[in-house]
């Protein structure tokens, strides 16, 4: 098989993936979407716990950036053009001079989806935007880029918890950051996915604890995807006993 085809079927592959995924978010999204009322109380719910564990800070998120033009447009652009064209421009190029990265990277992605997908089924949950606590809707009162990018027939406003809004990023900013050494990449790593944790809070998008559970289902999602890099690594690894002598991690074989 030639060079060309074998590209040409690698990225067929990859885009067959993202199609699967994209029909489950749809057929969650089909469920949770009649499910306003408990949707509703269970963003109370969430609001209840943080305040009971003093964490309750949509509200003094948001007021840093409310009464400053500039702000919510700086929050608002976070939110939207800092996750997607992000996280699509990174597995881009990951999957071209890294594809070790990348497959770490895509499966992370897939299992933290899967288990968060399973939350959106069981717990649907509103956003605080949703759940009556008078904070602004900013990202759809004063952007028209976010119904380009996710139209509102296609996204689900009951998927609140977790946040993969933040955890699909943290994932970025992890892989990134172990993939290059560059310094404008590792700061630009490190940075976004905390720009991102404060955007979704101040736009009312997602509450603290979506934040704090987006990150523990990214991290367990992160740990299948190196220990199924690491079998693959193992598995492809030289037969010969004298060669294969030694141990072998994970990191030489990614880069």
């Amino acid at each position: 098989m030639t060079t060309r085809a074998t590209t040409a079927l690698g990225v067929a592959r990859e885009l067959a993936i993202v199609g699967l995924a994209a029909a489950a978010y749809v057929g969650v999204r089909a469920v949770t979407e009649s499910s306003v009322t408990r949707a509703v109380g269970n963003g109370e719910a969430i609001d209840r716990a943080e305040r009971s564990l003093g964490i309750a800070w949509e509200g003094a998120a948001q007021s840093l950036i409310i009464g400053s033009n500039s702000l919510v447009a700086l929050a608002n652009w976070v939110y939207i053009w800092g996750h997607w064209p992000v996280i699509i421009a990174a597995a881009v190029t990951l999957y071209l001079r890294r594809p070790a990265y990348y497959r770490v990277l895509r499966n992370a992605v897939i299992c933290s989806g899967l288990i968060g997908f399973l939350f959106f089924y069981a717990m649907p949950t509103a956003p605080p935007r949703l759940a009556g606590l008078g904070l602004d809707d900013t990202v759809l009162e004063q952007s028209h880029a976010y119904r380009t990018l996710q139209p509102p027939s296609l996204t689900n406003q009951y998927a609140a918890m977790p946040s993969l809004h933040f955890g699909w990023n943290l994932l970025v900013g992890i892989v990134l950051f172990a993939a290059f050494t560059t310094l404008a990449v590792r700061v630009f790593a490190v940075a976004m996915p905390m720009a991102m944790a404060f955007a979704v809070v101040a736009t009312a998008n997602h509450f603290v604890l979506d934040v704090v559970a987006g990150m523990l289902v990214a991290c367990v999602g992160l740990a299948v995807a190196v220990a199924l890099e690491r079998h693959r690594a193992h598995g492809n690894g030289p037969k010969h006993p004298a060669r294969a002598a030694g141990p072998r991690t994970l990191e030489p074989r990614l880069h």
